[in-house]
């Protein structure tokens, strides 16, 4: 059976994960990034901004910190970007002192430190930064420096929500949709990740097609499950790709089309998106708009299986305990069976038994 990403607790931080839960944060950047130069031009930008950084000028000084940050122009060099920053957060630039707790937060020059990367993030919060009113968010999300306070958390995503954050907003409607912090709300959930993925944020774009898909805070529509599942998928979101190749698959919310299933399901395999790749061994096994094909079959079922799916190590098993697309193994086939039983997989566990 072709199977769809169910979870709505898309992992998120900085980077958005396929999974069923809230990934420990990554770290985050600072404030802003530099652009893509030549070494010409990169060396021309360092001599402006050290000559204005010198003079006194705030912005220049951040903008120096950051380059000595990233090596750009200059050679790499953390306790100087430090120091540039220190200077420019002296005459109250937001934006350095944010990246001071950066720097606390990943130990970029300094020891590792989150209570004194919050000290920052706060100073810099104060003054309406979004980057640090999420970041603030997230350490109370995480108890990183702090007791874990989903209450507070919220509060500091709400802060950065309204400055415009779209990854606030999703990280808010992710607390509505599983009542961290507040009582569960889907309809709130909703508002919120729209918010977001009217702001192209590919992992609300595909909650709200999960959300559309089940009825959750709204009517139950494929078709807007689908529309919103497209927008997420061509930002190569591989949970967003997987849904929408399973609703051509299927036919819900689109014509049914087992070339554009194939299309999508390739798009998210090609990112190690493991349900994909189960979905891709059902094709090739069963022959589904494709030459049936067991060798491909097994191949497909193999990558998922290699990532714990246990429906694929089920299936795996089955294979080679036929010899289907694989060379008759029934060692191999028992220890596939049992890796899926050993996680509940029900199925296997009855083909053990037997």
């Amino acid at each position: 059976m072709i199977r769809f990403i169910r979870a709505y607790a898309v992992c998120f931080i900085l980077s958005v994960m396929l999974t069923g839960c809230m990934e420990y944060p990554e770290s985050p950047e600072a404030a802003r990034a530099i652009p893509s130069l030549s070494p010409e031009e990169q060396k021309q930008l360092y001599d402006e901004a050290k000559l204005a950084a010198e003079a006194g000028d705030a912005e220049a000084q951040n903008e120096l910190g950051l380059m000595y940050d990233k090596g750009m122009g200059v050679e790499q060099d953390y306790a100087k970007a430090m120091e540039w920053f220190q200077k420019s957060a002296d005459q109250g630039n937001a934006k350095a002192q944010f990246n001071i707790g950066v720097m606390y937060f990943n130990g970029d020059g300094v020891a590792q430190d989150y209570a004194k990367a919050m000290e920052w993030y706060q100073k810099a919060a104060g003054l309406g930064n979004d980057d640090a009113q999420y970041e603030m968010g997230e350490l109370y999300y995480y108890g990183l420096g702090v007791s874990q306070d989903y209450a507070s958390a919220i509060e500091w995503y709400k802060k950065a929500a309204e400055e415009g954050n779209a990854v606030a907003q999703h990280d808010i409607g992710f607390m509505y949709r599983n009542g961290q912090g507040v009582a569960q709300d889907y309809a709130t959930a909703l508002e919120w990740y729209k918010k977001a993925a009217e702001q192209k944020e590919a992992s609300a774009q595909f909650e709200l097609g999960l959300m559309y898909a089940y009825g959750h805070g709204a009517e139950q529509s494929y078709g807007e499950a689908a529309k919103w599942y497209r927008l997420a998928a061509e930002q190569d979101h591989s949970g967003a790709q997987n849904n929408l190749g399973a609703m051509y698959a299927n036919g819900h919310g689109v014509r049914q089309d087992q070339k554009e299933a194939l299309k999508w399901y390739r798009l998210a395999a090609a990112q190690d998106n493991e349900v994909a790749q189960f979905n891709l061994g059902e094709i090739y096994e069963n022959g589904a708009g494709v030459t049936r094909n067991y060798a491909e079959a097994a191949k497909w079922y193999q990558l998922a299986a290699d990532q714990g799916d246990t429906d694929a190590q089920y299936k795996l098993g089955l294979m080679y305990a036929e010899g289907r697309g694989v060379a008759k193994d029934q060692a191999k086939a028992e220890e596939l069976l049992q890796q899926a039983a050993a996680h509940g997989h029900e199925e296997a566990i009855k083909a053990l038994s037997h």
